[in-house]
């Protein structure tokens, strides 16, 4: 595909010319109102020229207002990119087109997609862009305002397909965490900002940044997802309590055995550490029984 050099073009101060052409119209006017019949011909036909003239000139008078270019044609050639701003003047057989330099919101839709385990998930994100090169956006693509829209989705879908929705504790190949689109935001938010910019470069666009808007699993799977969630979530507390449990009853023993408290055989050590873990580890509050006898009657 051929690709548009864009080249910045100097043009004229735009109110020299307007006060030369609309002085110009003023004089034709004021010549065909005061001619009569007795003038000659020939002074008619230079108040049309002038007005001619004036009004043909008029017509090289545009506008670039901050943070806009004008792309100027002539009877389809690419001539050069205005970005000046305030009042220009350029050749009236020039056509312009204005392109706006400044940065746009990109609103997505939420996509439903597969994540790296298969799941279907919903996701949907805003990206920041302008343009960078306005002779690109216009000349080689047919509207780069739904070429950018497009690509996005292509590249949020794209990018969504390398990251699990959540990691459910597992790790890479390296015995890393691995990231995810609930953990390692940052990470996919980069990559879709360079797979993006990489897709609309030949438009001349520039990705600012991006930022997820929305992200949660497929209705058809939110439940049972929710379920998994949460019999995690309390798997996880009950391994931290068990910890916390274990090296308690060790401690206990510890300092029973250094302070020579009580002595106690390995039998009465098992009885011991497996009350404290009852009591320990027990969701609820525990009734105590106490015994009147030993251990073995």
């Amino acid at each position: 595909m051929h690709t548009t050099q864009e080249h910045i073009c100097k043009t004229s101060d735009g109110y020299t010319p307007l006060a030369i052409f609309f002085l110009s119209g003023l004089l034709g006017l004021g010549i065909l109102i005061s001619s009569n019949a007795t003038r000659p011909i020939a002074w008619v036909a230079v108040a049309i020229f002038l007005i001619i003239a004036a009004v043909f000139g008029l017509r090289g008078l545009y506008i670039v207002q901050p943070n806009q270019a004008a792309v100027l044609q002539l009877f389809g050639a690419y001539r050069g990119t205005v970005q000046d701003n305030g009042l220009r003047w350029s050749n009236p057989f020039l056509s312009k087109r204005k392109v706006s330099l400044r940065s746009n919101n990109l609103n997505m839709d939420k996509l439903k997609v597969n994540d790296k385990r298969g799941n279907p998930i919903e996701i949907a994100a805003a990206v920041v862009w302008k343009v960078e090169d306005s002779a690109r956006a216009i000349f080689d693509v047919e509207d780069f305002q739904v070429f950018v829209k497009v690509q996005a989705e292509a590249a949020l879908r794209h990018v969504a397909t390398h990251f699990s929705y959540d990691d459910n504790g597992s790790e890479n190949r390296n015995g890393e965490e691995e990231l995810t689109l609930l953990r390692g935001g940052d990470k996919f938010l980069t990559m879709l900002v360079e797979t993006l910019q990489s897709r609309t470069a030949a438009a001349g666009i520039m990705v600012q940044e991006a930022r997820l808007t929305h992200l949660a699993y497929a209705p058809e799977i939110a439940g049972v997802m929710l379920r998994r969630q949460q019999a995690e979530a309390v798997i996880a507390a009950r391994q931290k309590i068990v910890e916390g449990a274990v090296g308690m009853v060790e401690m206990a023993l510890k300092a029973l055995s250094d302070k020579k408290v009580v002595h106690l055989d390995d039998e009465r050590k098992a009885s011991m550490v497996s009350n404290l873990l009852v009591v320990l580890c027990a969701d609820r509050e525990v009734e105590p029984v106490i015994n009147t006898g030993t251990l073995y009657h």
